[in-house]
């Protein structure tokens, strides 16, 4: 389709340069490389051909982080694009950066574009929302951890293949069974530490990762999650159960070994985004089966809900009216459902919207892929609250290595979890006081 497209737009150019020169071009980057990559730019073609007025140019910036930097380098020098793709610990950052942003709420205002924040899944308005409840930037590629587990081996360990643990005493207990079995010599790994092991950890066990709301009532947060006993019994968990194999450190970030320990059958289970779901099916030989992330059932108010990671497009200021109208009307179109379950499908993010869910429930996919559906069911456990609802820091990029090198630093015996985390929420409150300043 996108060949098609591009196509038919080169011939357009060549027989009528006069129409293509009074077509508003809008530039839009992007951290999306790959396959998913080619579907951005297969969603622009599709706005681009569904339309004669306006023109979305995508264009691959490299990582998250290169992306949102390459931005604000672009502001400063006068050349920035009109959208950029910005994950969601960028949020804090981009807010921060008063007078270089254009809140979607204004932008679909002021260009009278329909937008209704309630079409969107709760879990997802509230994290891109300001403390008024105004949304800030559109939500377009938007994940959580889920369970991924091996079938087979399940069922040589003497597992109930089609029951999956659902709390961390049965992940332990599970995961013990198998090695003492024999047959894996891992229980489970994780990708995205801090993301899993301390993020959505906290927010699915309603306690708090820092005060302010986690950062949404203000940047003179404070982290406090030192201070929460199921933190700590997590984490002094994890070091024991790296030493009897129900656990295996993948690395820090991305986890970047874990995909691999688990594609290869070493680890019987991954915790891991939804929207590697895609790459599991494509990378493994064996029945893979799914559930929501695990929890402490003795925590009073556990499971609550899971937070989400992706991105979402934000809006740059410095443009022309005739540019915001393009860019209002692209939202508008990639906020249909069509295109958000098209887009859900094909790339396993979640579908952002209620109408996009239902559309794709409607379609028979769900019932065609089992387990696609995990991600949303544990974002919707229940209403969020101000520790699930999300993050909002400054510097919150470097703060996570931070994180994830403290559970290291707990899983290799280095130190104990109480003592992790201290000097974690020592290292990390120091960030966001240069944060803080910095917006003073």
């Amino acid at each position: 389709m996108f060949k098609h497209s591009l196509m038919a737009a080169t011939a357009l150019a060549l027989v009528s340069p006069i129409a293509a020169q009074a077509q508003t071009e809008i530039q839009w980057w992007h951290a999306m490389g790959g396959r998913l990559g080619e579907l951005v730019e297969e969603i622009a073609a599709n706005f681009n051909a569904s339309q004669s007025d306006y023109v979305v140019v995508p264009s691959f910036r490299g990582t998250y982080p290169e992306t949102m930097n390459g931005a604000i380098a672009a502001f400063r020098a006068g050349e920035q694009p009109h959208i950029v793709q910005v994950f969601e610990v960028g949020t804090g950052t981009m807010m921060g950066a008063e007078g270089a942003i254009v809140p979607v709420y204004e932008l679909m205002e002021n260009n009278d574009v329909a937008f209704d924040p309630e079409a969107f899944l709760p879990a997802v308005v509230g994290y891109y929302t300001d403390p008024n409840g105004n949304m800030l930037s559109f939500p377009f590629n938007s994940s959580t951890p889920i369970l991924y587990y091996n079938r087979d081996i399940f069922e040589a360990a003497g597992l109930d293949p089609e029951t999956p643990p659902t709390t961390w005493a049965e992940m332990e207990q599970m995961g013990t069974q198998i090695v003492e079995s024999g047959a894996a010599t891992c229980g489970f790994t994780t990708s995205y530490p801090s993301w899993v092991l301390l993020e959505n950890f906290t927010a699915m066990h309603n306690i708090s990762l820092s005060t302010q709301q986690n950062g949404f009532a203000g940047f003179d947060a404070e982290f406090n999650f030192n201070q929460h006993e199921p933190v700590i019994r997590l984490w002094n968990k994890l070091g024991e159960w790296q030493q009897s194999g129900v656990y295996a450190w993948s690395g820090g970030g991305s986890g970047p070994d874990s995909g691999t320990m688990f594609y290869s059958g070493q680890c019987a289970m991954l915790i891991n985004s939804s929207a590697g779901r895609a790459g599991v099916l494509a990378n493994t030989d064996f029945g893979v089966g799914y559930g929501m992330q695990p929890y402490f059932d003795d925590v009073e108010g556990a499971p609550q809900n899971s937070i989400i990671g992706g991105a979402t497009l934000w809006t740059l200021a410095g443009h022309t009216d005739e540019e915001y109208a393009a860019v209002a009307h692209f939202f508008e179109f990639l906020s249909q459902p069509e295109q958000q379950a098209w887009w859900h499908q094909n790339t396993g993010y979640l579908p952002v919207t209620t109408a996009a869910f239902e559309l794709t429930q409607e379609q028979g996919y769900y019932d065609e892929n089992p387990g696609a559906d995990i991600s949303i069911r544990q974002m919707n456990l229940n209403p969020p609250t101000e520790n699930s609802r999300g993050l909002r820091y400054g510097n919150f990029v470097q703060i996570r290595d931070i994180f994830s090198e403290a559970i290291e630093s707990v899983v290799t015996g280095a130190a104990d979890a109480q003592t992790a985390a201290d000097d974690a929420v020592a290292r990390g409150n120091a960030l966001l006081r240069d944060f803080e300043s910095a917006m003073q």
